[in-house]
């Protein structure tokens, strides 16, 4: 019987997908968890897998292609079986879309009603529409069963409502990361009552731990500990005595999670990209440094896998190796908390009396007052703090 394969959902709220590229040729044999295809999301390039064994057949949509997910855009077949005929062919909702300037949005009241196709609006096209001053009632909807989507309503913004004088930026112009770098950051920084505390913690152990395993370390992964590594390692311990600070925020009430997976800030072109590292609190030194070297090589080369930044309860963003000696991190949504990490420099700190030079960092910790208050983060810092000092016994 034919296995369908179909545009993919890979993220909370995606509508479409970007076909990139088809890893097997029609008519090649393909193995169920193979790689078969490469999809641009708001967030990355992933590649998706095969759904089961057979030889791909009836491919529908070509490399460039933008689809509705869950439409069908392939088939696999057994040897000597054909693929279904199928009347109407899979539309690509942005095989010719303009590529002109989108407008600043005009705050004002619009039409909530369903277009003229009389589909489904999703939450997002519905915001969108608020933003732009699009009425609702007059876009075509591309989606599946008529259903309006972003691109739709993108589409429908009339140039008449930005400022005649005003420079516009082509949305067009903004990479897949660098968009979704600009919506959750405002979401986060609009709806996430923020507070930041800050602690200056004496790195020398952290120093010497480094030193003394990074050789093991390479030899058994081939990864170089880096103090990310560590800082992984330590705060994701520090976090299963905080269940707040691991928590996430649902809209309504805060949610506990049973699991630490720890984000990890990854510079990638025209954007930042968080890599997942699952169960953290409980992995090996020599997995986290393996581990984060894979996904953020594959971040940067746009091979990430939907696993590799799904699932994250909370965030480390590490500016230290730029010379940055403390920042302000934004939360990431529905995450409570993120830790932005300062660089190691040293410093004359007071010891027992007497002035010292100490190699110290700043661990500024960002927090959404919703899920977590003052005493609580501090409490969570001053853990983090001696965790840090006892770097040595904690991490062997």
């Amino acid at each position: 019987m034919p296995i369908s394969v179909v545009m993919p959902a890979l993220e909370m709220a995606q509508e479409t997908g970007k076909l990139i590229s088809w890893l097997k040729k029609e008519g090649q044999e393909v193995a169920k968890g193979e790689p078969l295809l490469e999809v641009e999301t708001d967030k990355a390039v992933m590649e998706v897998e095969a759904p089961g064994d057979g030889i791909l057949a009836g491919i529908k949509v070509q490399e460039g292609d933008v689809v509705p997910v869950g439409q069908t855009i392939a088939w696999l077949v057994a040897p000597g079986e054909k693929p279904p005929a199928e009347a109407t062919p899979v539309a690509s909702v942005a095989r010719a879309r303009t590529q002109a300037a989108r407008p600043v949005p005009a705050p004002s009241a619009v039409a909530e009603s369903a277009g003229s196709t009389g589909g489904r609006i999703s939450p997002k096209a519905r915001r969108l529409a608020r933003e732009y001053n699009v009425d609702l009632s007059k876009v075509r909807g591309t989606g599946p069963d008529g259903a309006i989507t972003t691109d739709d309503v993108l589409a429908a913004v009339e140039p008449a409502t930005a400022p005649a004088a005003a420079p516009v930026v082509a949305n067009d112009a903004l990479s897949p990361v660098a968009r979704l770098m600009a919506e959750r950051t405002t979401q986060s920084w609009t709806t996430a009552p923020h507070f930041y505390l800050s602690r200056d913690v004496d790195a020398t152990a952290l120093i010497g731990v480094r030193a003394r395993l990074a050789p093991a370390v390479e030899k058994e992964s081939g990864a170089r500990l880096s103090h990310t590594d560590l800082l992984v390692a330590l705060v994701s311990r520090v976090l299963t005595r905080h269940p707040r600070l691991n928590g996430t925020w649902t809209g309504a009430s805060v949610q506990a999670n049973r699991e630490v997976n720890m984000g990890v800030a990854a510079a990638v072109k025209d954007g930042v990209v968080s890599v997942v590292i699952p169960n953290a609190d409980k992995a090996l030194l020599v997995e986290i440094a393996a581990k984060l070297r894979d996904k953020a090589e594959r971040a940067r080369t746009g091979k990430l896998h939907p696993a590799d930044i799904s699932g994250a309860t909370f965030t480390i963003s590490n500016l230290g190796m730029y010379g940055v000696d403390s920042f302000h991190a934004i939360i990431t949504p529905p995450q409570a908390a993120i830790l932005a990490v300062g660089r190691i420099a040293e410093r004359v700190v007071v010891v027992n009396g007497q002035p010292e030079v100490r190699p110290m960092m700043t661990l500024t910790l960002s927090c959404d007052h919703r899920v977590v208050d003052g005493a609580q983060a501090a409490l969570f810092l001053k853990d983090l703090a001696e965790a840090i000092h006892d770097a040595g016994d904690i991490l062997g």
